[in-house]
C-alpha cells in the first residue's frame, strides 16, 4: 500500500505540472510533503474503495461504451479528489471545483486522470509487484 501511494502522489504531481488548470502546491521538504502524502492516501482510498463499487454499477453502460466510461470514472474521483483536499486544506485543486462546476473543471480532471493513469500504469511496471 505504501508503494501504491507514492505512486500515486509521483502521478498526481506529474499532473499537476503537465496539466493546465490542476494546482498542487509544491513546497520545501516537511510540511508540504506531509500533505502531498495526504492527497495520495486519500486518492489510494478513493481507488482502492470507491471505485470498484463505482465500476461495478456503470457495468452496463461500460459494456456498451466498449470501457470509454471507465475515464468518465476517473475524471469524477479526481473532482471528488478535489473536493476532499479542499475539505481537509490539502494542496489539491481541479479548476475553481469546489465550489463552481465549470468546462475547465469537467476538461482538466478529464486530462489529469488520463495522465495519472498512464504515469500510474508505467511507474507500477517499472516498480513491480513485489
Amino acid at each position: 500500500m505504501l508503494i501504491r501511494i507514492v505512486i500515486n502522489a509521483a502521478a498526481l504531481i506529474v499532473a499537476a505540472r503537465v496539466v493546465p488548470n490542476i494546482h498542487m502546491t509544491l513546497g520545501p521538504v516537511g510540511v508540504d510533503w506531509l500533505k502531498i502524502g495526504a492527497v495520495a492516501l486519500a486518492f489510494a482510498l478513493i481507488n482502492s474503495y470507491l471505485k470498484p463499487i463505482v465500476k461495478l454499477l456503470a457495468l452496463p453502460i461500460s459494456l456498451v461504451t466498449m470501457g470509454l466510461v471507465g475515464l468518465f470514472i476517473n475524471a469524477a474521483a479526481m473532482l471528488l479528489l478535489s473536493y476532499i483536499s479542499g475539505t481537509l486544506g490539502l494542496p489539491f485543486k481541479v479548476a475553481s471545483f469546489p465550489p463552481t462546476m465549470s468546462i475547465d473543471a469537467l476538461v482538466a480532471a478529464f486530462l489529469a486522470a488520463l495522465v495519472v493513469s498512464l504515469v500510474g500504469t508505467g511507474l507500477t511496471l517499472v516498480v513491480g509487484k513485489r
